[in-house]
């Protein structure tokens, strides 16, 4: 296994990859929601199955040996999986410096929340999706009882002594983003360190024709004025709070590297692998991981991602918005990924473009 693996790497390195560090697998595509957002249409008939136990404990044993630092777990909705904390556990014990399960929280029980507290897992995150600070916004993309009930989930992991633990995710929506101070301070009552959001991506179920949308320009104009004259949310945000707006200001100095693909590789439940978890080009993938190992699967797809990594690296110069944009060499197009799944074209600038624009022209000088 190790000398694949140092082979592995070898190949990467050579063709200008970085290697693997934090690998997101998707250990089902089974789903108790059925959300309007959902990249991967996860909870419909006919979707992936259970990725097998025994290959999920493989593949991160080969993961480790590629020097990987980091297993996120993810969907569906991996607490739909029978053997979800076995494969949790079985992480713990590969001295991973980060373990992070994404889930929606419904599933949550009394008894899961004691196996998890039994753990005593410190680098592990669980980080729940929140889609609004109050069922009308939240249940409007997971349907009625979901706000309920992934609140009662949050409740017994705090009552469990997991509030350390806990990160909330929250998707931008046209409907929802004014709830962000209040899921702040809804976090904070409960005790949850972070808060982090990312604005929806127009793919999946919530490509053209989906009632969801991401929020327009005015709409971040409001949120990024109510950061500069609200003193209390100010505080707020700066203690638990991470919104790509809000960073977006920060960002002054330029980047030589825009991309971290191949660092944040996904692994679907059949088989997929993926160079980043944004970035679901099926032209870009390798398939049928479940019957090779990892290490000949990132092999195999290296010459793929190093064009890709050529792309990434030119868009700053080749995009006509990007000359002369303040921000060309601090966002570079944006997300490749995201260009991608809005916009079927890996030389379109990414969905937010008309957001990140104005803020880079009063910050970056």
């Amino acid at each position: 296994m190790r000398s694949d693996a140092s082979e592995a790497l070898r190949i990467l390195q050579s063709a200008g990859l970085r290697p693997p560090k934090t690998l997101t697998m998707a250990i089902t595509g089974a789903c108790n929601l059925s959300c309007g957002h959902c990249w991967v249409n996860a909870g419909e008939a006919g979707a992936t199955g259970h990725l097998p136990e025994r290959t999920a404990r493989r593949l991160m044993e080969e993961f480790v040996a590629l020097d990987g630092k980091g297993i996120r777990l993810t969907g569906g909705e991996p607490l739909c999986h029978p053997a979800w904390l076995q494969l949790l556990r079985f992480s713990r014990s590969l001295g991973l410096e980060t373990v992070s399960v994404q889930t929606n929280g419904m599933l949550l029980t009394a008894a899961s929340v004691a196996a998890l507290r039994e753990l005593d897992f410190a680098r592990l995150t669980l980080q729940i999706s929140l889609d609004g600070a109050t069922a009308a916004t939240h249940d409007l993309v997971r349907g009625a009882g979901a706000f309920e009930r992934v609140l009662e989930g949050l409740k017994l992991l705090v009552r469990g002594g997991l509030g350390d633990s806990l990160s909330l995710f929250f998707t931008e929506m046209h409907h929802n983003l004014f709830d962000i101070p209040a899921l702040l301070r809804l976090a904070s009552d409960l005790g949850i360190r972070s808060v982090v959001t990312g604005s929806l991506v127009r793919c999946g179920r919530a490509a053209s024709g989906s009632t969801l949308a991401p929020p327009d320009l005015e709409q971040y104009r409001q949120l990024l004025r109510h950061y500069d004259t609200d003193p209390e949310f100010r505080r707020l945000y700066e203690r638990i709070g991470t919104v790509a707006a809000l960073e977006w200001r920060r960002e002054e100095t330029p980047s030589t590297e825009h991309c971290t693909f191949v660092e944040n590789p996904y692994l679907t439940a059949d088989g997929k692998l993926y160079p980043c978890v944004m970035c679901h080009a099926d032209s870009h993938a390798v398939t049928g991981v479940l019957g090779k190992s990892l290490a000949s699967a990132f092999s195999e797809g290296a010459p793929l991602w190093a064009e890709l990594m050529k792309t990434s690296r030119s868009r700053a110069e080749s995009l006509a918005l990007c000359r002369d944009c303040p921000g060309r060499l601090v966002c570079a197009g944006g997300c490749m990924g995201r260009a991608w799944g809005s916009c079927g074209d890996f030389l379109a600038v990414d969905d937010r473009c008309q957001i990140r624009r104005p803020i880079y022209q009063s910050s970056c000088r």
